[in-house]
């Protein structure tokens, strides 16, 4: 699978399809994005890293299992790992499984090119729409907003987003 990050390539980023030696970087970025839900919860140390590994590895699996033919995609910037990125495409839709960027990366713009060139992936390709899961208080929400994304309901604990081409 190619995936062309115009914009993000600008800012320095490139992607590259994920292997199993990507897992421990996988693992701790999810660590990262995931960690303020537990920082006030005063469990010790090994208690939160066994935690997030078994939800890591819990996700990981569904992941794989709903989209085994997704792209699986790794993004760097000057040839190191700063996140992951895991889309599936039908006929119809782009369907944004993850994007998490590390800690480091996150507010710079990154994930706003990032977003910018899937939507022109979705709707450069016979006009497809482009869905998303979002937590209601994930601040990546707002940025959704902003690019066109309208909320369609709520699915469990995530609020389901829809991008069209055209807003329609």
């Amino acid at each position: 699978m190619t995936f062309s990050l115009r914009r993000a390539a600008t800012l320095g980023v490139t992607a590259r399809p994920m292997t199993d030696e990507d897992l421990p970087f996988v693992a701790a970025l999810y660590r990262s994005v995931r960690a303020a839900e537990l920082a006030m919860s005063g469990w010790p140390e090994e208690m939160q890293a066994a935690f997030f590994d078994q939800q890591h590895r819990a996700q990981h699996h569904h992941y794989r299992t709903h989209y085994p033919d997704a792209a699986w995609l790794i993004l760097e910037r000057g040839g190191e790992p700063i996140g992951r990125l895991y889309f599936h495409e039908t006929p119809s839709d782009l369907h944004l499984i993850d994007i998490s960027l590390a800690e480091t990366c996150r507010g710079a713009g990154i994930g706003r090119a990032i977003m910018s060139d899937l939507i022109e992936r979705a709707g450069g390709e016979a006009g497809k729409s482009m869905s998303l899961f979002v937590e209601p208080n994930n601040r990546a929400r707002r940025l959704y907003l902003r690019l066109g994304f309208v909320g369609e309901g709520n699915a469990g604990a995530y609020e389901a987003m829809r991008w069209r081409a055209g807003g329609a």
